[in-house]
């Protein structure tokens, strides 16, 4: 409900902005994100500012020089803070480098006696106040909250003007990670003003300590304590005997640093991520004058060796943990930076638990508060990188970076969800351009000595996380607490790929480091991965799950990498390799059509058991495989002493019959966080041609499946013969197959295609397919009892990179060029989701029609198993993955009777009223291992 108000708001604002309507009184329930947006620093007396602002663009930069800040009258549109202007919810187009924004403020009489400052969340780049023409400061930083005290020009009970002027002129050194997908212009998060006492608490940070049951506290103040001014922490949950600890500062001093024991203590763990609510309070004789609720969870990160492999991994609370990431870019459509609601951030948060990860990596961008709060709350676990410049090293760059990575450290230090600060992505920024004695870019050796001294500074400034220099795509590690590294390669390269990271990773090895730096014992880790950069010119939108599952497939065979990160959580406006849509709709990766009740989680599953090799093996009739097997038990929970894999094997033959046979079990010694090769399945190939699939299911002694599994066989000949008389249940059966691409005429009003040398054809829009086969010699309608048709056939829309004007548009994606169209890279075929493309056929037999069938898609998922099997590996990509649907006609057998020549002509029409297109799978494309056939069953 409250989200349908607040769009109802928005679309209100807008028409508003359109008849330029005056607005200057708001309703609490018009306040886009309510909430305080700091839980982890809370003062009871606050007021939020967020709403409709008055707004004027500054293209000439004369606002200042003209004094905008005495005289708003000629403000002349309206904004929604904190959406950055330039995003829909904000209302305004991007029109200019600088905005000035202007609202009315009333500080309550009630506040009287306090301190009150303005506190701005988040604003890019240059900001500047005013309040009734008195200027309250200035601030230099895109991502980090600031404020200013507005307590000597404050008339409580007034209304009083307030003025805010936001520079973004782009600079080489300014910080911008990737706001060329969107770019966080002015105010982007929460505005509020909050009271404060004389003396109050500027920093409070908790550090736990599970081995020792207790928390250490650090308080700093905004001034020197006297001889009776103290600290008051209290427990506000947890069960504690003592909930209030009391401590005086030192007189002259404002830090205060006290260590509290946790009685009873609870940790914060993914599954149970408990946090102690804190009341912190400064006292002055007794007397409270400032207070600040906030939060801390009982956790530790460290590195350990992994029981009985003896492998660094990264440890919460003492336990190691096998890290499943995703790459979060944390945009959204229609705000950029900047979220619609709390609940779109708690659902960020869920969507990456619901489908079985345990951390996001937030990609350089510094986070909103409460989408970390909600982390925290929630369980999952924060890797957070500070934002990139995209120039060079220089003095500036130096400076910006400085005050993004201090203030971050500072602002998120009591969230328990981050276990991890990233200070670089990449490289990016760090090189230099030379142009002698010739023209390269290079990662200087004083950049480097900048760059480990920035790591020192975050450890000194936080010693309870890891932190990492650079996530390293160049193998140019300088200091760092994780061996990372990025990859970006098509699933049947990940196998030669980890075995070489592998040999080439032990201590003293100069692999991933530079300038003479070696390796330590940092745990191995896989910093980000996929497909989407795999094939030339990057993939567009594809199914990524293909291969996603063989990449998971192999990081579990190679337990020496403690983890991976998936590039990504959702789509950007030109990557399209999300889990989720950019509009957080879902894909579909068709794997519970496979493997009844297989999902993503399956692939993320704690107990897993890869299959070697490809998903999709070409095998004879009757030959025996021996299929290797790995199990890897990334969990140290009690599942007794064997797990067990049970196997079906099914399929369909040529003929697009369905059939399925048990397969063998096999027993498995389970040992909590092991991972090793285990003994090879055999499986006895069926006397058939088509198509199996091996389902792998493994269980413990109760029965409870713990992980879903599954491997493919392409069965048979390259070609299947062309004519074929085969004896079923005593039944004779003439077979005619043909090629999709054998048609003898076609026509289509957009476009018509073939696919691998015709292994599919497409016709896009509406049109037809025609072709003519040969009546098998001795069938007559006289002796034959029916005839049916069979093909697998799906809708074909009309792709970007299919259009006759296709070209690649050029540009860094980094920096949102290249296409938006998400169809338009010559590997795209974009991946089943929630979005359907329809089409009908009609099929015609010797000019009568035999039926309509309807085509409810044309999709693209794990269950296109032979597109993806006829895929040549040389990084292109072919339609993979698409599919259709088994189509089944009845031919009457009088029309034997009409057929000219002994040849029946078949036509498959799309009419113009729908023109969703079609598509025609051969054998060796496709689901179903089926050529187009025409069956005749003879009578008996």
């Amino acid at each position: 409900m409250k989200r349908l108000l607040f769009y109802s708001i928005i679309v209100i604002f807008l028409i508003i902005n359109c008849i330029e309507f005056e607005v200057h009184s708001q309703t609490p329930e018009a306040i886009p994100l309510p909430e305080h947006p700091r839980p982890d620093f809370q003062r009871e007396m606050w007021q939020n500012l967020n709403g409709i602002w008055d707004f004027r663009f500054d293209a000439l930069n004369a606002g200042e020089r003209e004094q905008w800040f005495n005289s708003t009258d000629k403000f002349d549109k309206k904004i929604m803070v904190p959406f950055p202007w330039g995003s829909k919810l904000s209302g305004v187009h991007n029109e200019a480098e600088i905005g000035w924004y202007s609202r009315k403020i009333e500080v309550p009489a009630e506040w009287n006696g306090k301190k009150v400052f303005i506190v701005f969340g988040a604003s890019d780049w240059i900001t500047t106040a005013w309040l009734d023409g008195q200027k309250l400061g200035t601030f230099q930083g895109g991502y980090t909250p600031f404020e200013f005290d507005l307590t000597p020009y404050i008339n409580r009970g007034q209304k009083q003007q307030l003025v805010v002027r936001v520079d973004d002129s782009p600079f080489p050194y300014k910080l911008e990670g990737k706001q060329g997908y969107g770019q966080a212009k002015g105010i982007w998060q929460t505005v509020y003003l909050e009271t404060r006492g004389n003396n109050f608490i500027r920093t409070v940070h908790f550090t736990p300590d599970i081995d020792k049951q207790l928390v250490t506290v650090k308080i700093i103040a905004s001034q020197p304590a006297t001889s009776n001014t103290a600290v008051s922490i209290t427990f506000l949950n947890g069960g504690q005997t003592k909930p209030v600890t009391i401590q005086k500062f030192k007189k002259g001093t404002n830090e205060l640093t006290m260590q509290i024991p946790v009685e009873k203590m609870m940790l914060w763990d993914l599954n149970n991520p408990f946090l102690y609510d804190i009341k912190a309070r400064i006292l002055e004789n007794n007397a409270e004058v400032d207070n600040v609720q906030s939060y801390f969870g009982m956790r530790k990160i460290s590195i350990m060796r992994l029981p009985g492999l003896s492998y660094p991994y990264i440890a919460l609370n003492n336990k190691p943990i096998y890290l499943q990431m995703c790459l979060d870019q944390s945009y959204h459509p229609d705000g950029f930076y900047t979220f619609p609601s709390d609940e779109f951030m708690k659902e960020e948060i869920l969507r990456s638990k619901r489908i079985g990860l345990n951390t996001n990596r937030i990609h350089i961008k510094v986070e909103i508060p409460r989408k970390l709060y909600w982390a925290d709350k929630l369980g999952l676990l924060i890797m957070a990188d500070v934002p990139n410049f995209w120039g060079e090293p220089g003095k500036e760059a130096q400076n910006e970076h400085l005050v993004a990575m201090k203030g971050m450290i500072e602002r998120d230090y009591n969230h328990p969800s981050i276990f991890q600060w990233v200070l670089f992505n990449e490289t990016w920024g760090l090189f230099t351009e030379k142009k002698e004695p010739k023209k390269e870019r290079l990662y200087l050796p004083e950049t480097q000595a900048w760059v480990e001294s920035l790591y020192k500074q975050a450890k000194a400034l936080d010693p309870t996380r890891l932190v990492e220099d650079n996530s390293a795509c160049n193998y140019d590690h300088v200091a760092t607490d994780v061996n990372s590294w990025h990859v970006y390669i098509p699933g049947y390269d990940w196998k030669k790929h980890l075995d070489e990271v592998c040999a080439n990773t032990s201590p003293g090895s100069k692999w991933n480091f530079i300038g003479g730096r070696t390796q330590g014992e940092q745990p191995l880790f896989n910093s980000e991965c996929g497909n989407v950069w795999g094939y030339n010119g990057s993939t567009g939108d594809v199914d990524w799950s293909w291969d996603y599952h063989l990449m998971m497939n192999e990081f579990r065979s190679h337990p020496k990498i403690c983890g991976w990160l998936y590039t990504e959580h959702h789509d950007v406006i030109n990557e399209w390799n999300g889990y989720y849509k950019y509009d957080r709709s879902d894909k579909y990766a068709g794997l519970g059509d496979i493997v009844p009740g297989m999902t993503l989680n399956d692939l993320h599953s704690d107990v897993y058991i890869s299959v070697d090799g490809p998903l999709c093996r070409e095998v004879k009739p009757l030959e025996t495989v021996q299929l290797p097997l790995f199990a890897s038990f990334m969990t140290g929970a009690d599942l007794g002493s064997t797990v067990l894999i049970k196997t079906t094997l099914y399929g369909w033959d040529k003929f697009g019959n369905y059939w399925n046979q048990n397969g063998p079990e096999l027993s498995v010694p389970y040992k909590k966080w092991d991972a090793a090769k285990i003994s090879p399945l055999t499986i006895n190939i069926p006397d058939k041609q088509g198509l199996a699939v091996l389902t792998v299911i493994t269980e413990d002694a109760s029965g409870r499946i713990l992980h879903r599994n599954f491997t493919t066989f392409y069965i048979g000949e390259k070609i299947s013969k062309r004519f074929e008389s085969v004896d079923k249940n005593g039944q004779k059966l003439n077979v005619v197959r043909f090629s999709p691409s054998s048609f003898k005429s076609q026509n289509w009003s957009q476009k018509q295609w073939n696919v691998l040398d015709g292994l599919k054809v497409n016709g896009a829009g509406y049109g037809y397919f025609e072709y003519e086969i040969d009546i098998p010699e001795g069938v007559s309608a006289d002796n034959a009892e029916s005839i049916t048709f069979i093909a697998e056939m799906s809708a074909k829309q009309l792709f970007g990179k299919d259009r006759k004007d296709a070209t690649l548009p050029e540009g860094d994606y980094m920096l949102g060029k290249g296409t938006n169209d998400p169809s338009q890279n010559t590997n795209a075929y974009p991946m089943t989701d929630t979005r359907k493309h329809f089409s009908s056929v009609r099929i015609m037999a010797e000019g009568e029609s035999t039926g309509t069938f309807f085509l409810d898609d044309d999709p693209a998922d794990h269950r296109g198993i032979l597109s993806w099997f006829s895929q040549p590996q040389n990084k292109q990509l072919n339609e993979a993955g698409s599919f259709g649907y088994l189509i089944k006609a009845s031919i009457p057998v009088e029309l034997l009777r009409k057929a000219a020549d002994r040849k029946i002509t078949l036509r498959f029409e799309v009419e113009e009223s729908v023109p969703g297109g079609l598509a025609i799978y051969g054998e060796r494309f496709g689901r179903y291992p089926v050529d187009p056939s025409v069956i005749f069953v003879m009578r008996k």
